[in-house]
């Protein structure tokens, strides 16, 4: 089995805990992982066990000292990128082109003829919005593929479609998109 380049990105939903247990396997298997996030991603997870999944800081500040062009750097060395897990917001900034953090500029650089997951969680009711179904189908006419969410207990207490996939369940979805 050939070993992967991933850009791991998270954007702020309190699903981001189930997103560390695919960041650790996928090193453990070899896999080299750099994580990208929004800052409310790095509300819900810090930036320190990211760094210490990955062995590697954290993008985050597209203004940073010495990352300035970290967007196109990490959008050229990734071999897949997966935005896991990825909120109403974030899915809807994509899909509209719009480059306010350091994951719209990934996306943007970003080659989609190479593999690009996009793992839903969010609030039911912001899941079945019409405007986030419409950035989905958008975003999967560009090439992007849109991993199911699970339905099930959420965190506001609400039970429906929009909890983050099983994270085995992604693992194996970023396994098969490598080919």
């Amino acid at each position: 089995m050939s070993k992967f380049r991933i850009l791991f990105q998270l954007s702020g939903s309190i699903a981001c805990y189930k997103s560390c247990a695919i960041i650790s396997k996928l090193v453990q298997d070899g896999h080299e992982v750099q994580t990208a996030s929004t800052a409310n991603a790095l509300k819900f997870v810090g930036g320190a066990t990211l760094s210490g999944l990955t062995g590697k800081p954290v993008f985050n500040d597209i203004f940073e000292a010495g990352r300035t062009m970290d967007h196109i750097i990490l959008a050229k060395w990734a071999d897949l990128a997966v935005l896991c897990p990825a909120t109403a917001h974030t899915i809807n900034q994509l899909a509209n082109g719009l480059a306010s953090d350091c994951i719209g500029t990934l996306f943007l650089a970003y080659d989609l003829k190479k593999p690009y997951l996009i793992a839903p969680a969010m609030n039911q009711e912001m899941y079945n919005h019409p405007a986030t179904q419409s950035s989905l189908k958008k975003l999967q006419n560009w090439g992007v593929q849109v991993l199911p969410t699970d339905f099930g207990h959420q965190a506001c207490g609400d039970l429906g479609p929009g909890r983050l996939l099983n994270p085995d369940a992604i693992y194996e979805k970023i396994m098969e998109a490598r080919g």
